[in-house]
């Protein structure tokens, strides 16, 4: 290793500045009625989104003449970085071409780095700006009005250690398979839910019905309700009928402790004192009034948040999936934050199947959520190994031989 302007570096690496291999450029701007159609243009969230691009991630047009698509050009290699946002966090973070695009342009909220030298392998461009070095003297080196801003000047200053090729496309082949990880991981999760989504429509309004459970034919027999057609054995009631609704209350007063307190966000922090014990649904009554909440054992629940207890003939799970399914914004009729009130949910009628049908059908959607949840720890600790990866193969405290 030796020492130099960005600590210690392995003796094969070499240091430069992003100014020394590459020019800048700021993207276009242009009237409202000009975009939507034309040419192809690689916007700020083309690039927030994709390390790389490639002309199927493209969407946004633009209609230019000749001398502005010229003059905004881009061509396989170049590096876009975002050059605003709303936070500092979200400057300076890049994308690279990997593929030419026919009279393709960029976007104002943009800026082109075009290689001056032939120093760095394309899929390594993917990550070598995002260590945490680069990110940190982007962030704390921006400028801050309305919006964070960062341009060509203050890019141009940024040490980079610049590996030799072979290593590169080692290092971009390690990083690259992970992403690949990442990505299917992400696809799977993506298809569970929608799995479980078509499982809930057909569960819980009886278009298919589990095993064991109605006359198992093809043409089962239904029946017309003011919910629609249900299953001839399945009831139609009202929530006031099967449950009590109990409203929340401030816990600041409360020392710390154990029992969870919930906010219409979901946890929130833990106290000393529990407002309700056992099995329970939640849903906001101010705020965020469209994301239900199961929990089991002691609770605590904050004003802008109802609860729900003394179930009868009622599975609690089974509800949780029932609200779901429930479009709750449609019932606010606040005119600023939305908001319910008890009564909105008291009103609610629902279709109702045996205690034990309920319970059948809220195991195999409990089923589904587990498995969701296994998957998505896998992909964070996928994301965090990619992220510990970087960390040591881009600054050369771990080699690939």
């Amino acid at each position: 290793m030796k020492q130099t302007e960005i600590g210690l570096i392995p003796d094969d690496w070499e240091v430069i500045t992003i100014g020394e291999v590459y020019d800048f450029k700021n993207g276009l701007n242009k009237a409202k009625e000009f975009f939507g159609y034309g040419v192809p243009i690689i916007n700020y969230t083309d690039v927030y989104n994709n390390k790389g691009i490639t002309k199927d991630i493209i969407k946004g047009k633009v209609y230019l003449n000749k001398d502005e698509i010229k003059r905004f050009n881009t061509q396989k290699g170049d590096v876009f970085f975002t050059r605003t946002s709303e936070t500092p966090d979200e400057v300076g973070l890049t994308s690279v071409l990997l593929e030419d695009i026919e009279n393709c342009v960029f976007s104002g909220f943009i800026l082109r780095a075009r290689p001056k030298k032939n120093l760095f392998d394309l899929c390594y461009c993917k990550y070598c700006f995002s260590t945490n070095s680069i990110r940190n003297f982007i962030i704390q080196n921006c400028t801050y009005t309305t919006r964070a801003l960062t341009n060509g000047t203050v890019l141009s200053k940024i040490y980079l250690p610049l590996p030799p090729l072979q290593e590169q496309q080692r290092i971009a082949k390690a990083l690259s398979d992970v992403d690949t990880l990442i990505s299917t991981t992400e696809k799977l999760i993506q298809k569970k839910k929608n799995i479980k989504q078509g499982a809930m429509q057909n569960l819980l309004t009886g278009k298919k019905r589990l095993p064991g459970f109605g006359p198992q034919t093809k043409s089962p027999a239904y029946k017309q309700t003011e919910l629609g057609p249900i299953p001839e054995d399945w009831e139609v009631k009202s929530l006031d009928e099967m449950l009590k609704i109990g409203h929340g209350k401030d816990y600041k007063n409360l020392k710390s402790g154990n029992v969870p307190v919930y906010g219409t966000g979901g946890y929130m922090t833990s106290v000393n004192d529990f407002l309700y014990e056992g099995e329970t649904v939640c849903i906001g009554r101010k705020g965020t009034i469209d994301k239900p909440q199961y929990h089991s054992g002691k609770i605590w629940t904050v004003d802008t948040l109802f609860y729900t207890y003394d179930f009868k003939s009622l599975n609690p799970k089974y509800l949780f999936y029932k609200f779901c399914l429930i479009d709750w914004l449609s019932m606010n009729e606040a005119s600023g934050v939305p908001s319910l009130t008890a009564k909105n949910i008291e009103d609610i009628q629902i279709a109702i199947p045996t205690e034990e049908e309920q319970t059948a059908i809220a195991n195999v959607l409990s089923s589904m959520d587990k498995e969701i949840e296994t998957l998505n720890t896998k992909l964070e600790k996928y994301r965090n190994l990619k992220t510990a990866m970087m960390q040591q193969l881009l600054t050369g405290k771990i080699r690939l031989v």
